[in-house]
């Protein structure tokens, strides 16, 4: 009896039966359709991450090379037969250089740049960030090098190492497997603490640097603001 009940009841409710079932039809597939569209999501974004992790690692890897040429450069400066063959070495090596450091802008924009040098171009408004103010140290450490090496020529080597471990050290941070979830802005989104850890390091070295060369020039335009002014 309370089959048949329940029976007529649907026969006679029919529409009624039809509209919610259709509803629930709707919300499942609704659902579905929600839950694809968010995995095609994180698929195209960690496609993306991939992609940029890939480009910032080739230039990351000329980085290394790089400073590590450099180093030798610093420490083989005296076996160049004659002083056209260490400048052309050296030149080849500030190219280099000044390469990799707008190159490097393309993944490690500066930082603060709504409120530092907004009357400049986009690429160098605000402050460079650490990873790129240890390869320009580099730059201008060897700029002011010579085949007989100068007063502080013999550990020049050693001071561009030091820039180099930094180099690595921002690279791998960057790189961070265990942040999938993010792909633009990663070096901005690392922890406060970490980034002023990183610029406090880099102000280090650019003072041992100021103390190596007192009379190098170094570009200020780019200074994170937490770094004093250079005094010349």
């Amino acid at each position: 009896m309370a089959t048949d009940n329940i029976w007529q009841m649907l026969t006679d409710n029919v529409g009624t039966v039809v509209t919610v079932l259709s509803a629930i039809a709707a919300v499942i597939g609704a659902l579905a359709s929600r839950a694809e569209t968010r995995k095609q999501r994180q698929l195209r974004t960690e496609q993306l991450r991939q992609t940029i992790d890939s480009s910032s690692l080739d230039w990351g890897s000329a980085a290394i090379d790089t400073m590590a040429r450099a180093a030798m450069l610093a420490r083989t400066r005296h076996l160049h037969g004659n002083e056209g063959s260490f400048q052309s070495a050296k030149a080849a090596t500030l190219v280099n250089l000044t390469a990799l450091i707008d190159r490097g802008r393309m993944f490690f924009p500066n930082l603060d740049e709504q409120k530092k040098g907004t009357e400049k171009d986009g690429a160098y408004r605000g402050s460079r960030p650490p990873i790129l103010d240890a390869i320009v140290w580099v730059h201008c450490e060897i700029s002011a090098l010579t085949r007989d090496g100068g007063p502080t020529g013999d550990n020049s080597a050693d001071f561009i190492d030091d820039c180099r471990r930094l180099v690595v050290s921002e690279l791998q941070a960057h790189l961070d497997p265990r942040r999938l979830n993010q792909v633009v802005g990663r070096y901005d989104g690392q922890t406060r603490t970490h980034q002023k850890q990183a610029i406090e390091r880099a102000q280090s070295l650019r003072q041992l640097l100021l103390t190596r060369r007192p009379g190098v020039s170094i570009d200020n335009s780019n200074r994170h603001p937490e770094q004093p002014e250079t005094v010349q």
